[in-house]
């Protein structure tokens, strides 16, 4: 047993032999304190406790951390390759860690040390490594990280710096083991601890290059002339396109503060990050120490970070988005935050007033022509309202809003729609050629311009069917046959 283990009753007792003998044979005085003293200075420092850490995926976070001392945190990460969804009928051959894209969340407290271990999957095709920015060491832990397929490698280092850190493989090439989804975020929490909040998310940004346009179907192999001209085909929040929308969104009560850790794996494109109806009363710029208050938009740099915080005062849907907007609503970088509670009328009072306003003439608009992708095939009604709830997500959601109900005086509600329900091929003709002039939809009178939607006949088939079986509408199922039907019946 160590002399720092012993019971401090015992150690006086030697302590007090040991001034003893020093008091007879040199005439000097120490106290009992000085000599304890001197002995727990030289004793070896207790262990740090050993932690296993607390992985998750996102948008979940491990919950903060209440200890207030510094302990050994052993974070294991398993490479995988795995084929997930990228958007509804297409499919993707991701390179993840964990298994999802992003990778796991990881947590741990200043000065921490950490045991890291990589473990690649047998059935990886590639080597791995990573490069955590949190690490301060040559290549971020990449080098002591270079794992074969079947292979696990370990190494250790200490959290010096707080702050939320970018994670990623470096790999060569390294472009597109990041391109392929392998990225995360790493949180040092300052030894202080952070201020509590009542809901923490994970939402982290990247962008995708598929030999395909957005939303062609079916397997979808990796781009690299697109990659190399920086010109995705899908940006997306959490590795899919609807990964944060519907039943996968984000949700709030009224009076809650939320804490946003918000992470961009690029590999190129900056994300221009912003949360439509809510302004943040914090950002920690760049996932450091300093803070920015009362920001509406936050640059978040390839490979970079930002923690935001913002307190929900009224209920509603609130819109995740980069705004760099053509990528929100035409390739998917779109989640959505749902907050419920009580109505605070001082702060957002809803429409007070409706007029009648005439501008100087208006035409329908007509969306801009492109080659799009030929639509996935429904083979069957439940594909068809699995699709169609994608497109929808994509086209419409943005005007009619997420559960159909519309905005007043605007845009016309699609749930219980006494309009779409009386004539359904009346409905499929405004999708395909565009809407101008009034309408009356569930006793309201609307007077809006719905531009023509470049979408081919399986696609309005898709959306149409989705809607019908939606929002307590009537059902049933829209064929491609009766879209082209319903086209030539009410074309203008």
């Amino acid at each position: 047993m160590k002399r720092s283990h012993l019971p401090k009753a015992i150690r006086l007792a030697i302590v007090g032999i040991f001034c003893l003998g020093m008091a007879t044979s040199c005439g000097t005085k120490t106290t009992n304190a000085e000599i304890l003293n001197s002995l727990n200075e030289t004793a070896a420092p207790a262990e740090m406790p050993v932690i296993e850490a607390e992985l998750t995926d996102a948008p979940l976070v491990p919950a903060p951390i209440t200890r207030k001392h510094p302990a050994k945190v052993v974070v294991r990460l398993e490479v995988t390759e795995v084929v997930k969804k990228l958007a509804d009928g297409v499919d993707y051959t991701f390179w993840t860690f964990g298994g999802s894209v992003p990778g796991k969340f990881i947590r741990v407290r200043q000065n921490d040390e950490v045991e890291f271990h990589l473990m690649n999957h047998p059935d990886s095709k590639n080597p791995h490594n990573i490069d955590l920015h949190a690490v301060t060491g040559p290549g971020g832990g990449a080098a002591a990280t270079f794992t074969a397929p079947g292979q696990e490698t370990v190494f250790n280092f200490k959290a010096i710096n707080p702050g939320l850190y970018v994670y990623h493989c470096a790999t060569a090439p390294v472009g597109m083991h990041i391109a392929n989804g392998m990225y995360g975020l790493i949180m040092v929490e300052p030894e202080e601890g952070m201020e509590p909040v009542d809901k923490e998310y994970y939402v982290m940004q990247g962008d995708f290059y598929t030999k395909g346009a957005f939303g062609a179907p079916g397997l979808q192999p990796f781009d690299m002339e697109k990659a190399l001209d920086e010109k995705p085909s899908y940006v997306v929040f959490n590795g899919s396109v609807g990964s944060m929308t519907g039943d996968n969104a984000i949700t709030a009560k009224v009076g809650d503060k939320v804490r946003l850790f918000v992470g961009n794996g690029g590999p190129n494109l900056v994300s221009s990050f912003h949360v439509i109806g809510e302004i943040f009363d914090n950002v920690y710029v760049e996932g450091g120490s300093n803070v920015n208050k009362n920001v509406q938009t936050t640059l978040v740099p390839a490979g970079g970070s930002a923690i935001t915080e913002f307190k929900v005062d009224v209920p509603g849907n609130y819109v995740l988005v980069d705004h760099s907007i053509f990528r929100t609503f035409n390739k998917g970088a779109l989640g959505m935050l749902k907050v419920e509670g009580p109505d605070n009328l001082a702060i957002f009072s809803g429409q007070t007033e409706q007029k009648i306003y005439l501008p100087e003439g208006s035409v329908v608009q007509e969306m801009p022509k492109s080659n799009a992708p030929k639509a996935a095939i429904a083979n069957n009604k439940d594909m068809r309202l699995e699709l169609g709830k994608t497109l929808y997500a994509q086209n419409c959601q943005a005007c009619h809003q997420a559960e159909g109900q519309g905005i007043k005086g605007a845009f016309p509600p699609l749930a219980k729609s006494d309009y779409l329900n009386a004539d359904v091929d009346r409905s499929i003709g405004v999708v395909a050629h565009g809407l101008e002039g009034q309408i009356k939809v569930n006793g309201e009178v609307y007077n809006s311009t719905m531009p023509k939607l470049k979408l081919s006949d399986e696609e309005i088939a898709n959306v149409m069917t989705y809607v019908l079986n939606s929002w307590s509408n009537k059902g049933g199922e829209v064929t491609p046959e009766q879209v082209k039907k319903a086209k030539d019946k009410y074309k203008h």
